[in-house]
């Protein structure tokens, strides 16, 4: 298959499974299952607007792909690394900032707005784009039985998305915004517009091993399947009647048909987040201190210590950030008006900042101070 495919007039060139996989490894630590879940995912999306613009017996439906994982495990940084990667209109949206129209909030349609601005206000190329909306569990409904009363930021949303994720014509506000008698609107079909959603779904895991650890009901009773399970890999185990029990209405999980399970990330995981990717969070604080003159050095030990307390702050890679930034908060600050060629952090510096939950001073971190 070429790497450029026409879709009617409008050019997609779309990377291989491997490709896209390969590229998600120089951002993305772990998570080797759910990479290639969302690799062969948005490849055969783009596979079947080909298909569409050629005469075939066969229709390809539509996979929109739901990301289920732990806060900090990577969801949204899977997105925006597909926003590098793939040269067609990207657009991300915020499930807790929807309500049904008429209430207070944004209405579903200002994420295809947002789409259609991506696309450099192109339909045709925004209606060949990908959109991820984040935290969907945000929206769950309060129980499992349909509600009798307005839900406007919960079962609701899910009901708006419904005809937008399965696909169809769309009225846009021309300027964007809520809708409001009179105005001017365009329209855009979102039947081949692939939709990624991801939540953390925190409580989820309680549902997954309640369901593993029942026992059949008879003669022959099963073994224990959830005392098998490590913590880190229940999402692996995820079915679409978890999801049900969450709180998600049958009719949204019909028509996220691919899911992707992220696992818990463990301290080794933690070390090299912060050094291997490109956008590794040591790397870009040695940027900084570079740009001032400054070489930054951190001893392994050191790394080995910021991953236990990130471990143990259960925020997921989040807290790696928290951390390193408050070690070099004194040094940041103070470095500028010194001359000074290098600093360290040391294992003795993370236990200082643990203990005093302060940074280190600044002094004690110069590696050698220029006359």
């Amino acid at each position: 298959m070429a790497s450029d495919q026409e879709n009617d007039s409008v050019s997609i060139p779309v990377p291989k499974p491997s490709e896209i996989h390969a590229f998600f490894d120089n951002y993305i630590i772990g998570q080797a299952y759910a990479k290639k879940i969302i690799s062969v995912a948005v490849y055969n999306h783009y596979k079947r607007l080909l298909a569409l613009s050629h005469s075939s017996d066969v229709e390809i439906q539509k996979s929109n792909v739901l990301l289920v994982g732990p806060t900090g495990t990577g969801k949204t940084l899977f997105a925006q690394s597909l926003a590098k990667l793939l040269g067609v209109p990207f657009a991300i949206a915020d499930a807790t900032t929807l309500t049904e129209s008429g209430y207070v909030g944004e209405d579903v349609e200002t994420v295809l707005f947002r789409l259609y601005q991506m696309a450099d206000e192109s339909i045709e190329l925004a209606e060949k784009g990908i959109i991820y909306i984040d935290e969907i569990d945000k929206i769950t409904r309060k129980s499992e039985n349909a509600s009798i009363t307005r839900d406007v930021s919960g079962e609701g949303v899910q009901q708006a998305l419904l005809k937008m994720l399965e696909g169809t014509v769309v009225n846009i506000p021309a300027r964007g915004g809520r809708k409001h008698p009179g105005q001017a609107f365009f329209t855009m079909n979102t039947a081949n517009i692939l939709f990624i959603v991801g939540g953390a779904f925190h409580g989820l895991e309680s549902i997954i091993q309640s369901r593993l650890n029942q026992q059949s009901i008879g003669f022959k009773t099963g073994n224990l399947v959830g005392d098998s399970v490590p913590e880190y890999a229940v999402f692996d185990h995820v079915q679409q009647e978890d999801l049900l029990k969450f709180g998600i209405i049958p009719e949204l999980i019909g028509r996220l048909p691919v899911i992707a399970p992220l696992q818990h990330l463990d301290e080794a995981a933690f070390v090299q987040i912060l050094t291997q990717p490109k956008n590794a969070i040591i790397k870009q604080y040695a940027a900084l201190l570079g740009m001032d003159g400054i070489t930054l050095n951190v001893e392994n030990d050191a790394l080995m210590a910021i991953a236990k307390i990130a471990k143990k702050r259960k925020v997921g890679a989040r807290a790696l950030r928290t951390i390193v930034e408050a070690l070099l908060l004194d040094t940041m600050f103070t470095a500028p008006d010194n001359s000074v060629q290098s600093v360290t952090i040391t294992q003795a510096d993370v236990m200082t900042y643990l203990d005093n939950n302060t940074a280190p001073d600044f002094q004690a971190m110069v590696h050698k101070e220029l006359s």
